[in-house]
C-alpha cells in the first residue's frame, strides 16, 4: 500500500444548489472503493441536506458556525461539532453567519 497525498486546495469546486463542494476521497483520487469524502462550503443562509441514502454518514464542522436540524430539532453548532447519521437517518445543516466548511464522509453498508 502506498501513501497518497491529496492537495485539496487544488481540486475543483462544484456548485449544486447546496453550497460548493469538492470530492477529496474517492476511487479516482485514492482508489477508495467503499467510501466518499467531500469538503463542502456553505455561505450564510445556505443549507445542505444529508438525506437517508442507505450509507453511514459523518458530517464534521471544520470552520464557521451553523444550525444542525435533527428529527425536527435545531442544534447550534460551531467548529469541532459533528453528527453521525445511520443509513436511514437524515439531517440538514444551515450556515449562520459567514462561510461554513464541512467534511462529509459517506461509507457504504457492508453486507453481512
Amino acid at each position: 500500500m502506498t501513501t497518497t497525498f491529496i492537495d485539496t486546495n487544488k481540486l475543483p469546486r462544484t456548485g449544486a444548489g447546496q453550497g460548493e463542494f469538492t470530492e477529496i476521497l474517492n476511487g479516482p483520487l485514492a482508489g477508495a472503493k467503499n467510501v466518499l469524502g467531500t469538503l463542502r462550503w456553505l455561505n450564510a443562509g445556505e443549507e445542505f441536506r444529508a438525506d437517508a441514502n442507505g450509507k453511514h454518514q459523518l458530517i464534521y464542522l471544520m470552520e464557521g458556525a451553523g444550525v444542525i436540524k435533527l428529527e425536527g430539532k435545531d442544534y447550534e453548532a460551531s467548529k469541532g461539532s459533528g453528527v453521525y447519521l445511520g443509513p436511514e437517518e437524515r439531517a440538514s445543516i444551515r450556515a449562520s453567519g459567514g462561510t461554513l466548511k464541512l467534511f462529509h464522509l459517506e461509507v457504504n453498508q457492508i453486507p453481512r
